[in-house]
C-alpha cells in the first residue's frame, strides 16, 4: 500500500494591533480558528484603554554596583528600590490576565511547532526506509519485473517529499503573527522610542544590578551608603523566533532572570519558547534618575565625573589620615533604569551616558502617555 501524508495543521490565530485616537484595541484570532477563547467562540477582543504613566524622579538616588565593585552616592537624600537582591517573581505570577491570551496564542503555536518538528522527523525517515525498499527491489530483480511495486515506491517518495516541504513551512509558519498599525501621531511618537533606545544601546557601559545593601559609612570609613552587585550586559534590537512582527523587539539583557523583549504594546519576559510571560506596556513602571557613584573600576568615557572622595574618609568628607596608602576614587555620575509591575517585574540597569537614559525614559512616558490620553 503505497504511503500516504495527511496534514493536521492548526490555524494559528494572529494578533492584531491598532493603536489610534480611539485608544489601543487588540484582536486575538481568525476566523475559522480551532482557538477557542471565551464564550464568543473563536474570536478575542481585549482593551488597552487607560494607560498608566510611568514616573521620572529626578536625582533620585538608586543605589547600586558591581559584583566585587564599589559604593554608591554618598549619603543619599532618596532611596528607590534598595533591597539585597533584585529580581522579578516566578514567571507564571507575571503575566496579567488581560494578556493570558496573547499567550495562550503563542503557547498553542509553539505546540504545533513542536509536533510538526516530530511528524518531520517520521517523514524523513519513511522517505529513507523507501529509498532503501527501492534500493532492494532493484538488486532483488523483482522491482525490474514488477511495474506497479516501483511505482508505488516511487509514489511514496514522491509524496514523503512533498510532505517534508510541506511540514517545514508550517514550521516556520507556526508562529504569532503580530500586525501593528499605528496611527501617524503615535507612530512618531513610537519612532522617537526606538531612536532613543538606539542611542541608549551606543552607551559605553551598560550594567543590570542584581543585589544591593546598606552598609554603615561611618564604621566602614566610607564615603558611599550603599553597595551593590551588578554585571555588564547588553542591549539591542532581536527578533524572538516566536514572534512575528514587522517591528523587532528592543531587547534587555537580564542576568538573573529572562530577557526582556519590548514590542509596541507588550513586553515579554522570555526564558525559553514554554516559558515566558507577557506584560501590557500600560503595566510597565519605569523610573530613569541620576545616580553618583564611587567608582573603583575604569571610568567610561561618556559618564561625567563630578568630584572625588577617597578610599577612607571621616565624617566630614576629609581623607582618614590614619590609612596611610589612602588614595583618591573618581565620583561618577551614571543614569538608573528601575522597571516594575504590580505582578512581580523587579529589574535595574545602570548606563554609563546619563543622557541617553533620560532621553529614553522621557520617550518611553510620552509613548504611553499619547496612548493614554488618546
Amino acid at each position: 500500500m503505497a504511503w500516504s501524508y495527511r496534514k493536521r495543521i492548526k490555524i494559528i490565530p494572529g494578533v492584531h494591533l491598532n493603536l489610534s485616537k480611539r485608544g489601543i484595541s487588540t484582536s486575538i484570532g481568525v476566523k475559522g480558528a480551532s482557538l477557542n477563547f471565551g464564550s464568543s467562540g473563536t474570536r478575542l477582543t481585549t482593551s488597552f484603554l487607560g494607560f498608566s504613566n510611568s514616573h521620572k524622579i529626578s536625582g533620585a538616588n538608586v543605589k547600586k554596583s558591581s559584583g566585587t565593585h564599589p559604593f554608591i552616592d554618598p549619603k543619599p537624600a532618596v532611596n528607590v528600590g534598595v533591597s539585597d537582591n533584585i529580581f522579578s517573581a516566578d514567571l507564571q505570577e507575571i503575566t496579567p490576565q488581560d494578556m493570558e491570551g496573547i499567550k495562550e496564542c503563542i503557547l498553542v503555536a509553539q505546540n504545533q511547532k513542536a509536533e510538526l518538528q516530530n511528524d518531520l522527523k517520521k517523514i524523513k525517515k519513511a522517505l529513507v526506509f523507501s529509498n532503501i525498499k527501492k534500493v532492494v527491489s532493484y538488486i532483488l530483480i523483482y522491482g525490474i519485473f514488477s511495474k506497479n511495486i516501483l511505482q508505488k515506491i516511487n509514489q511514496d517518495i514522491f509524496t514523503q517529499k512533498q510532505a517534508i516541504k510541506a511540514t517545514e513551512i508550517e514550521i516556520v509558519n507556526s508562529v504569532l503573527n503580530i500586525d501593528v498599525e499605528f496611527e501617524d501621531s503615535i507612530k512618531t511618537k513610537y519612532e522617537r522610542l526606538l531612536k532613543t533606545f538606539n542611542n541608549l544601546n551606543t552607551s559605553k557601559c551598560i550594567w543590570d544590578v542584581t543585589g544591593s545593601f546598606l552598609q554603615d559609612y561611618a564604621a566602614a570609613r566610607s564615603n558611599a551608603s550603599t553597595l551593590v552587585n551588578r554585571k555588564e550586559v547588553k542591549l539591542g534590537i532581536k527578533a524572538l523566533s516566536l514572534i512575528k512582527c514587522k517591528y523587532e523587539a528592543l531587547y534587555f539583557q537580564n542576568i538573573n532572570g529572562p530577557d526582556l523583549y519590548f514590542y509596541p504594546t507588550f513586553i515579554l519576559m522570555y526564558s525559553n519558547n514554554q516559558k515566558f510571560a507577557i506584560i501590557g506596556i500600560n503595566e510597565l513602571t519605569l523610573i530613569t534618575s541620576a545616580i553618583n557613584f564611587t567608582e573603583t573600576n575604569a571610568i567610561p568615557i561618556d559618564s561625567k565625573v563630578i568630584g572625588n572622595t577617597w578610599a577612607k574618609v571621616n565624617k566630614n568628607g576629609t581623607p582618614d589620615k590614619r590609612f596611610k596608602n589612602n588614595y583618591k576614587i573618581p565620583l561618577v555620575q551614571y543614569g538608573t533604569m528601575h522597571l516594575s509591575t504590580s505582578t512581580g517585574l523587579n529589574e535595574e540597569y545602570h548606563i554609563s551616558n546619563l543622557e541617553f537614559s533620560d532621553d529614553f525614559g522621557n520617550a518611553f512616558e510620552e509613548y504611553k502617555s499619547i496612548c493614554r490620553n488618546f
